[in-house]
């Protein structure tokens, strides 16, 4: 590659005042790439980490975030009652895992499960709080 060799005649402008840029004097491959040297960050451990990061705030979301709610039919035998009632549900927001969970919940004080009528999200809950009552996330 060449270089620009320095000009034996001093550069004239039009207006008597000096040059803006006068490449003779500098390296021209200074001039082209200006931009900034980049220093590597550690390559695939700076990745990694930051993976790790990434996963361990989205772990740290808390549940409410993204709730999982089911309205279930619950009763109590001798003598008989019944209740209406919306709890949340822990794990995976299915069908199935708020049957098997509101089973074991409602069992522990004495209340057996009717059925589970729904499951939904937060945009659900204030529909649903006058109708449950007092059973509005007791269980």
């Amino acid at each position: 590659m060449a270089l620009i060799q320095p000009s034996p005649h001093p550069a004239k402008t039009g207006n008597n005042s000096p040059l803006l840029l006068d490449i003779s004097a500098a390296n021209p491959l200074e001039i082209l790439n200006n931009r900034p040297k980049k220093r590597r960050q550690g390559g695939m451990k700076h990745s990694a980490l930051s993976v790790l990061t990434a996963l361990v705030m989205m772990a740290a979301v808390p549940a409410s975030a993204a709730g999982c709610y089911a309205d279930y039919k619950a009763k109590q035998d001798n003598p008989l009652r019944l209740h209406y009632g919306v709890a949340e549900i822990r794990g995976t927001c299915t069908a199935a895992n708020a049957q098997s969970e509101l089973a074991r919940r409602l069992a522990a004080h004495g209340w057996t499960l009717l059925n589970s009528v729904s499951v939904f999200g937060d945009d659900g809950l204030a529909q649903r709080k006058d109708s449950a009552g007092s059973n509005y996330l007791r269980f």
